[in-house]
């Protein structure tokens, strides 16, 4: 670790604050983590993670997984902190086990980075915590919120902050890392600087989730999608992700406003639907497992790219959008904790190389955060027009536009198509690379025919279901 002068304040101690005060701590910064919410719990990380109420992360009593790009950024940058998780009840999951049958040769390089991790969001985020609070060099504040930014009259350029209470506290970089609320727009605002406008495009999504636990040993059912069980279907998503230390999440997801399916948000209306969707029923059998958790609703916001993450926005030198802070997409991919966590790191790399705050630091910083995550952007926005397209004309009775499936039905049968299609979900390539692969494309025009899909069940049964359930409770 090379030794700096400088002094960092992270705005935020979630996933991406927690990793930029890891990776700015691994460059010889100072840091101070300013976080508004309470202390974590103490105790065993497997019990500790259960009772850790998040009122200020509502996104964190929801499903959650790590794809193989943040196994990927831990094993390279934070083995320590992969180890820990390793050691607190997290499940390595090994994607291969989903290749198509009878299409596997075996091993082939790069399989070594089709593994996801299995953990509670809470979880991973309380081996996080305990690894950066222990770090010399780095403090973490509870209670406290970056209130206001102080900028040199001169050149622009960071000078401090200014908590919620009034506390002055010089800095030389300040990260915002307060997630979808991105309170840096207001900081800016509140200094007078114009901020560039966001790119926005509806999610179309509410969320249900709930978490159980295993009474036994081993899965009751397979993992069709690696790391998970479930799919995306025409009128709802029903998704399964292992956790840590026997646990399991659910989550169902449907349009916002589907008020025949508000019943979700009932244990028994989310219980009938879970158990009738292909590939989770297995999971919920008597015996198999308890819930240990209600059921969470939650409303995603749209996918926004921030103006302030990209090179729309005046340059602030010494100002840093990180994470969802800098993009959000819809959390049915589940790409946030990774992209958050290569983000920290790429952009510790580059205030390494260009230590000097400026202008130049700034350009070049907006630069890697677009590289970073406009593909994911534009990936989530169009495939989330698609299926909102889809899912509201099964609402309203209509024929449904015929989903692009050509790639997905390639990959039930071909290996190649499979691994290159699972390494642009798991976040190792961009739809770009995958697209733009001629032969790749070839194969799947190639390809044999995929066998039929399991079907979910369709609308009118969905909605039956929630009504029964609701009706027995009364």
């Amino acid at each position: 670790m090379t030794t700096t002068d400088k002094t960092a304040v992270v705005a935020g101690a979630g996933i991406a604050g927690l990793a930029g005060a890891l990776a700015l701590h691994g460059i010889g910064h100072r840091v101070l983590v300013l976080e508004r919410g309470a202390e974590p719990p103490t105790g065993e990380v497997a019990e500790a993670a259960g009772r850790w109420a998040r009122p200020t992360v509502p996104q964190g009593s929801h499903s959650h997984t790590l794809t193989s790009l943040g196994v990927k950024v831990l094993r390279e940058r934070a083995p320590h902190v992969l180890a820990a998780a390793l050691a607190a009840g997290a499940q390595p999951l090994d994607l291969t086990e989903a290749l198509p049958k009878g299409a596997d040769g075996g091993r082939e390089p790069g399989d070594e980075e089709l593994v996801a991790l299995g953990c509670r969001r809470t979880a991973l985020e309380l081996v996080l915590y305990r690894a950066v609070a222990a770090l010399p060099g780095v403090e973490i504040r509870h209670g406290r919120a970056v209130g206001a930014l102080e900028l040199d009259p001169g050149d622009g350029r960071v000078r401090a902050v200014r908590t919620d209470g009034g506390e002055r506290i010089a800095a030389d970089v300040v990260i915002d890392a307060t997630g979808r609320q991105a309170a840096a727009r207001g900081w800016l605002r509140a200094a007078g600087v114009p901020v560039a406008e966001d790119r926005v495009s509806p999610s179309g999504l509410s969320g249900f989730t709930r978490f159980y636990r295993l009474a036994g040993e081993g899965r009751p059912g397979p993992l069709n999608r690696g790391n998970a069980a479930g799919d995306i279907f025409d009128h709802y998503a029903g998704v399964l992700h292992p956790g840590d230390n026997g646990t399991f999440s659910i989550a169902l997801a449907t349009l916002p406003g589907d008020r025949a399916l508000h019943g979700l948000l009932t244990p028994a209306g989310f219980t009938a639907v879970a158990r009738a969707t292909p590939g989770l029923g297995a999971w919920l059998a008597d015996g198999v497992s308890e819930p240990i958790s209600p059921v969470h609703a939650i409303t995603s916001p749209p996918n926004t790219l921030r103006g302030t993450a990209t090179s729309a926005q005046r340059p602030i030198p010494g100002l840093f959008p990180l994470g969802d802070a800098a993009c959000v997409t819809n959390p049915l991919f589940g790409r946030g904790m990774s992209l958050a966590l290569a983000h920290a790191f790429r952009l510790a790399d580059l205030l390494a190389a260009h230590p000097a705050v400026d202008t130049a630091q700034s350009r070049a910083a907006a630069r890697e955060a677009e590289a970073l995550f406009l593909p994911w952007y534009e990936q989530s926005a169009a495939a989330d027009r698609e299926r909102i397209a889809r899912w509201r004309a099964r609402i309203e009775g209509r024929r449904a536009a015929a989903a692009s499936t050509a790639l997905a039905d390639a990959a039930r049968t071909d290996g190649t198509v499979w691994r290159a299609l699972t390494r642009m979900l798991m976040g190792l390539a961009t739809p770009a690379e995958l697209l733009g692969d001629e032969k790749l494309l070839a194969r799947v025009r190639d390809a044999a025919p995929a066998p039929a899909r399991p079907q979910a069940p369709a609308r009118e049964e969905l909605v039956r279901l929630v009504r029964d359930a609701e009706g027995a409770l009364g």
